[in-house]
């Protein structure tokens, strides 16, 4: 459980939050004005703040989480009140929410309702590793109807990508001029196609190249790489038996197959001290996807929770950027095992050094070795060390402090960065992409402290 004292800055609060909007909306918060009752003890923080009704909203945060809970009717995790108690806590002893008080009984209901909760799921856990079993036959005919399911799936999806191949084909045979001027009807009726076919990566991939034909610029060179990417991601899952194992479960994976959490979990495990780097959301009409980065500074090795949430709310895995946890991961099997996914939790401290990089010359070397063992790969994470952002007459880029190697920046407001950087080496984790590294977090040299940077659009 974590000591109250380690508290996180307001930069960690912000960052937890599910858009820009409860972002304001909570730092509106952050006054002594409308909260009473405040208070921290262990790892729970709580208050009661004033709203529009006669009764004050109750509050409760648990930081081991971290998890939130508030009266309010706000469907955002976490909500106003929730960050706005967060950015009162993390102002330390000066602030009004007072360490080691005496809990009310709504917020030792909560909190004790999660331990219940988590010793239950861990009980749970250690008796799927008894001996016990369930009847044979049951077992058997359980295994058997799931063969069955994935066979079939496996067929419908071997249809889809046998008919993408042909349009493929008729696309480059008929050639790509005047795709600009089609439209996307006839992308969205092959998608459409691939989602019948139990192909959602498939479909997603369709759309991308519709996406690109009226993307201007040298639309057709872009146009004509998603469609390589897309033909060789077909072609893949039509020849998977003679791949290798990781890059066949590579190829299940972005054709859309999924592995249970439970199921990746029950395999090896890997306990370390996880630095969370970088923490954002990206949405569509369906979905909204959560993407953490973690980092083992010890062993090298880079992580990637997702977490997912119906649209218009946000995931529930939430990590404070800045924070490390002691924690297990199980890798997905992969060619590049990057997605992980989270375990048992021992403990959270923070850190007390700037994380370790690399300089951008071996950062492109490491994504370029990914990419040949991937080639679908959408990011690639890369921690730099002693780098500077440039500006640029057409667009920002990041250089080694000696300025011999450079990478443009994706996206357009690098202001923050360069108002961090000051014209000085900074340490950066950024997403490196076939067109450029998008940065996500810097430090200091001389502080442990991450900066977050603006939140990214999807990659």
């Amino acid at each position: 459980m974590e000591d109250t004292e380690a508290r996180w800055t307001a930069d960690q609060v912000l960052a937890l939050a599910p858009d820009a909007a409860s972002r304001t909306a909570g730092a509106r918060l952050a006054a002594p004005a409308p909260w009473s009752g405040t208070g921290a003890a262990g790892a729970a923080v709580w208050g009661l703040c004033a709203g529009s009704g006669s009764r004050p909203y109750q509050t409760v945060v648990d930081l081991s989480g971290p998890a939130f809970a508030c009266s309010c009717p706000s469907r955002k995790f976490p909500c106003k009140h929730a960050l706005g108690l967060l950015l009162l806590w993390a102002e330390g002893d000066a602030g009004p929410v007072v360490a080691g008080a005496a809990a009310p009984e709504w917020a030792e209901q909560w909190t004790a309702a999660r331990r219940k909760k988590a010793e239950a799921a861990n009980a749970a856990a250690a008796a799927s590793g008894s001996d016990a079993e369930p009847e044979p036959d049951a077992a058997a005919a359980g295994l058997d109807a799931a063969r069955k399911r994935a066979e079939r799936r496996a067929i419908r999806v071997e249809g889809g990508a046998a008919e993408l191949e042909q349009r493929l084909t008729d696309l480059l045979r008929s050639g790509l001029a005047g795709s600009d001027r089609a439209g996307y009807q006839q992308w969205d009726e092959i998608a459409a196609r691939m989602v019948d076919a139990q192909a959602p990566g498939l479909a997603t991939r369709v759309r991308e190249l519709g996406t690109a034909a009226g993307a201007g610029g040298d639309w057709p060179s872009r146009m004509l790489e998603e469609a390589g990417l897309l033909h060789l991601l077909a072609r893949g899952f039509l020849g998977r038996q003679s791949l290798p194992g990781p890059l066949a479960e590579t190829v299940r994976t972005r054709i859309g197959f999924t592995v249970e959490a439970a199921d990746v979990l029950a395999g090896p495990l890997v306990r370390a001290q996880w630095l969370v780097l970088a923490q954002y959301d990206t949405a569509d009409d369906r979905l909204t996807t959560r993407r953490i980065w973690l980092y083992d500074a010890a062993g090298g090795q880079f992580a990637l929770l997702l977490s997912f949430g119906a649209a218009g709310r946000a995931p529930e895995l939430t990590l404070p950027v800045g924070t490390v946890i002691d924690a297990d991961l199980a890798f997905h099997p992969a060619a590049v095992p990057l997605r992980a996914a989270l375990g048992t939790r021992y403990g959270t401290s923070v850190p007390e050094d700037v994380p370790p990089g690399t300089t951008v010359g071996a950062a492109l070397d490491s994504y370029g070795a990914a990419l040949s063992q991937d080639p679908w790969l959408d990011a690639w994470p890369v921690l730099l060390t002693d780098v500077v952002p440039v500006p640029g007459p057409d667009r920002w880029r990041v250089a080694d402090a000696a300025r011999d190697a450079a990478v443009p920046l994706l996206g357009a407001d690098h202001w923050r960065l360069a108002s961090v950087s000051g014209g000085r080496p900074v340490t950066l984790f950024a997403e490196a992409g076939a067109t450029g590294f998008r940065p996500l977090t810097s430090w200091t040299p001389t502080s442990p402290r991450p900066i977050p940077l603006p939140t990214p659009r999807a990659p």
